[in-house]
């Protein structure tokens, strides 16, 4: 089932989906399973597996600390995508891959997004890389049916929501303020008004992360958005008080 087409039919069985995320051999393949066996049994919907690299733009501290630990370990790309690959085939939900361009541009575009598709990936998140760089990676992406989401921020005026929205596959990932990951987000009228700006400008399911951390996060998610996404702070668990911890969060958020 294509991304969005699966988003859409969750949707109408849950007010709101969890995509959960993870860096990719951190704090190591065995363990990135076990979280990942974690979280689906704990009930997240779909999942981003990051790939690490050396300078994640958009991402704080606690996420820049598991990049640079998997690379510390000496994880590859091509690791990643074997394993990434494992995980597609053992659990019954979609899993994306996240990154940066660079990755993408070193391994060679068109084969990355071949092994995705192999690999049965639904989809990539490359946040540095804006649809008017992008028309060898989209060209793949549509041929291979994998589904490229592109981001808007707060800032962004609508013509150009609608521009990029007008690219994007699957579904549009909403960065609630400005900043990097992990930092605090108000969930308040102002992230009310730029929710409804993002339901407006573009037709596919939107998701929103950056700083989703608790129940009161999602709750008030729900109907203006489609996917909530949490990424730090099931790290932040995990370090301070294991895998077990993750699911727990998961059941007591969703």
């Amino acid at each position: 089932m294509a991304l969005e087409s699966y988003v859409r039919a969750k949707r109408e069985e849950k007010e709101i989906l969890l995509m959960t995320h993870l860096v990719l051999g951190y704090p190591s393949f065995d363990d990135c399973f076990k979280i990942i066996e974690t979280m689906v049994d704990a009930g997240a919907d779909l999942m981003e597996l990051q790939i690490p690299c050396s300078e994640p733009i958009a991402d704080g501290p606690v996420i820049l600390k598991a990049n640079r630990k998997a690379l510390e370990r000496g994880v590859t790309v091509g690791e990643c995508l074997d394993f990434a690959g494992e995980v597609a085939r053992s659990f019954n939900i979609p899993f994306l891959i996240m990154s940066y361009y660079n990755i993408l541009f070193k391994q060679g575009v068109e084969p990355f997004v071949s092994l995705m598709a192999d690999k049965a990936l639904q989809g990539a998140i490359v946040p540095d890389l804006p649809p008017e760089e992008a028309e060898e990676y989209l060209g793949a992406m549509y041929s291979k049916d994998v589904a490229p989401i592109f981001i808007f921020s707060p800032t962004m005026p609508e013509k150009r929501m609608k521009y990029i929205a007008s690219f994007g596959r699957g579904f549009i990932y909403c960065v609630a303020r400005k900043g990097v990951t992990g930092a605090k987000t108000t969930f308040c009228d102002k992230l009310s008004e730029y929710l409804a700006r993002c339901r407006n400008a573009a037709s596919l399911p939107i998701a929103v992360g950056f700083g989703v951390k608790e129940k009161t996060d999602i709750e008030f998610l729900k109907v203006k958005a489609d996917i909530a996404v949490i990424g730090t702070q099931t790290l932040r668990i995990m370090e301070e008080a294991g895998i077990g911890a993750v699911g727990d969060f998961i059941r007591k958020i969703r």
